[in-house]
């Protein structure tokens, strides 16, 4: 249910490892109050030599239910170092062209605002001074300019206007907001008539109001709710501006049709757009380092946000462009360009892994440089790529990658915590799902794991539904929290996964409860055979969003081998999701086209009509902010248990999305999920429960 393709060699490694914990002495089972406090390191970016890092790191202030985001530093020269807090509060930090200064934003004179600080070390200076926030920036190339996402009204011709206009709605007694086109709401934002615009300012004279470059485009730069400063760049020279954009017009909820524009830095002239004939989606443009080429990403398929996104070139003089991947069969993501311009990197997923490629920009060839683990940002230097590595017993730390090919961890900002907790250890297999083609899951075993015992199992479903469940850290639906409270885990990539080659992951498509539901029956039934520590007469099934659906969907039709269900942000009415929900190109997409073109579409998988066959205990969790899977959803599967007499409860959090993100609503969700699994699981538990 999330938009943008956002993880996979590894697997065969941990299938031939021996499944056996390594916690130490006198650790702890890791626990979600583990899990709140851990360091998350993000956003990683090299000096201009090579030598020096700059990254963002949150830490929880637990006390004040927050993350804070801290800026630092790591000098790369010395073996060992550690990592050098340059700026509190602070984010999206990025080196100047020379490296002596570090680029930033911060909100410490009240709104998000750009500045700079030695990268030394120093007094931080605030650069612009905005009546209105920045939301991101990227600097030119050589430091004179710096273009910026700002939340404008469109009518107006200045910063001061929006500013005015805000001040003017926070004192109006109307609460009132009349919308005449959708968005109307997006995951979890009422729209405000606000649109995020490029605007271009000169770093040589910061007090000058900066330029407005996208103006006259009815569209987010970069595009919400998730987009970033990748969805826009500079030319090599600094004169000009690529961006990515979807116009709104009135089809903005059910168009994926993104185009990249390209605009004089100075405001010159209008926006060009560049890829009008491909009414998919194209972005994330990166310019050759000679300025000659536009590398960028695209799809093929219109209205398919989980299309493959391959990697293309467009010569600038020429207008002509090409495939530059066709024959690779994976969706590439995260683009960057080498130094010098011979080669492509992209993430991608890839059979549970996420790792680092790179593509010889001429010939196309494809070379994993990171196989096993899931890479975050990374960022290409002359002479190495500093990258965030995670995995499914790691958190993200910091690593650098060499032209030998050789990876090397240079931080470990949790070895502290982790070396106090017990977790889980993991195995990937792989078994014959539907019509016999391969299927690939995982299972982790409990912390405390004893050989000849055996385990209640949380069967998680994962999300997506054009997802997977991969080698990589989460802090939501991590594996770990539920070995922490002695469960093993199992988790199937099901038919719509993605990571398997485009065919696998559009196999779901308007087969909801079909070829999923095969492999997960076949996964869930391979791995009790195989692993005779998972006790399959003790076993609850939990997902979210696409995994929340098929848990109401598994409550009709396979529900006997289930004690419990545990359902997030599920799809419970798939027609009253079609008109409740933001995004409607999914729908649309997943169902073969509207609900009132194609009603029986709607109707084949629908768990609302099976209610009549639910027994089996439910847990639903459903939040107020979330605008994906509206509340709804939630609330009327809840009556519906309670109507029927199934011992259920439901939890919801009122200031929450379609995740749940505040450190003390996570710690009550993980302590309420785990609650109901115990109570069900235990040995004699809840035998009889709703038959």
């Amino acid at each position: 249910m999330l938009t943008k393709p956002l993880m996979a060699a590894l697997a065969m490694a941990l299938a031939a490892a021996p499944v056996v914990s390594h916690a130490d002495a006198g650790a702890h089972p890791f626990s979600v109050e583990d899990l709140v406090r851990l360091k998350r390191v993000s956003d990683p970016h090299l000096s201009p030599d090579g030598q020096q890092a700059v990254f963002s790191m949150r830490h929880t202030d637990y006390a004040k239910d927050k993350g804070v985001t801290d800026i630092y530093t790591l000098d790369l020269a010395k073996a060992g170092a550690t990592p050098h807090e340059l700026v509190a509060h602070a984010a999206s930090p990025r080196y100047a062209s020379d490296g002596k200064t570090i680029y930033f934003l911060s909100s410490k004179s009240g709104r998000s605002q750009l500045w700079s600080v030695p990268a030394a070390g120093g007094k931080a200076t605030q650069l612009t001074d905005l009546p209105v926030g920045i939301n991101n920036f990227v600097l030119a190339p050589g430091d004179h300019r710096v273009a910026l996402s700002i939340d404008v009204f469109t009518d107006c011709d200045t910063l001061d206007c929006t500013r005015q206009r805000l001040d003017a709605r926070a004192k109006n007694p109307t609460t009132g907001h009349l919308y005449k086109k959708l968005f109307v709401r997006h995951w979890d934002t009422w729209s405000d008539d606000r649109r995020s615009q490029l605007f271009v300012a000169n770093l040589d004279a910061p007090k000058q109001a900066p330029v407005w470059v996208s103006k006259g485009i009815d569209g987010d730069i970069p595009s919400k709710p998730f987009g970033g400063d990748t969805e826009y760049s500079f030319s090599p020279d600094g004169k000009t501006v690529y961006f990515d954009a979807r116009i709104a017009g009135t089809s903005e909820p059910w168009s994926t049709n993104f185009d990249i524009y390209r605009v004089p830095a100075d405001g010159s002239s209008k926006p060009e757009n560049l890829t009008a004939d491909n009414k998919a989606w194209d972005g994330w443009p990166v310019a050759s380092p000679d300025g000659s080429t536009l590398y960028y990403l695209a799809q093929k398929e219109p209205g398919f946000e989980s299309d493959r996104f391959g990697i293309w070139a467009l010569d600038l003089t020429s207008g002509k462009r090409h495939e530059v991947d066709p024959k690779w069969d994976r969706s590439a993501g995260d683009l960057a360009i080498s130094t010098d311009g011979s080669t492509l990197f992209v993430t991608a997923d890839d059979e549970g892994q996420h790792p680092l490629f790179a593509i010889d920009a001429k010939s196309g060839d494809v070379t994993k440089k990171v196989a096993d683990g899931a890479v975050g940002g990374f960022d290409v230097g002359a002479n190495r790529i500093l990258l965030s590595r995670t995995d499914l017993k790691h958190p993200a730390d910091l690593y650098t990658l060499g032209r030998n090919g050789n990876l090397t961890q240079v931080t470990h900002v949790n070895r502290q915590a982790l070396a106090k907790t017990a977790m889980g250890d993991a195995q990937f297999f792989t078994f014959k799902g539907w019509h016999g083609e391969n299927v690939q899951g995982y299972v982790v075993k409990p912390a405390n794991f004893q050989p000849g015992q055996t385990y209640p199992v949380a069967f998680i479903v994962h999300g997506g539904p054009q997802g997977a469940m991969t080698n990589s850290w989460s802090y939501r639906w991590n594996p770990q929290t539920y070995a922490g409270q002695g469960f093993a885990v199992v988790t199937i990539n099901f038919h719509g996964s993605t990571g398997y080659g485009q065919a696998f992951t559009n196999a779901i498509s308007g087969d909801w409860g079909g070829k999923p539901l095969d492999d997960l029956k076949a996964g869930w039934k391979y791995a009790q055979d195989k692993y005779a520590f998972l006790d399959g007469n003790r076993a609850c099934a939990l997902g979210a969003s696409y995994g929340g659906y098929m848990v109401y969907w598994m409550a009709g039709v396979w529900n006997k081998p289930w004690k419990c269900f545990v359902d997030h942000d599920g799809v419970f009415d798939a027609r009253m999701m079609y008109y409740a929900t933001d995004e409607l190109w999914f729908e649309e997409k997943e169902n073969g086209g509207p609900q009132y073109l194609h009603p029986d579409n709607y109707e084949r998988f629908n768990p609302i009509d099976h209610v009549k066959d639910w027994h089996v205990p439910m847990l639903i969790v459903h939040s107020g902010h979330d605008f994906r899977i509206p509340l709804t959803q939630g609330l009327g599967a809840f009556t519906a248990l309670q109507r029927r007499g199934i011992p259920s409860e439901f939890l919801t959090f009122p200031d929450e999305n379609h995740w749940v993100l505040k450190p003390h609503n996570s710690v009550m969700w993980h302590h309420t999920v785990n609650a109901w699994l115990e109570r069900w699981t235990k040995k004699g538990a809840g035998d009889s429960a709703g038959k």
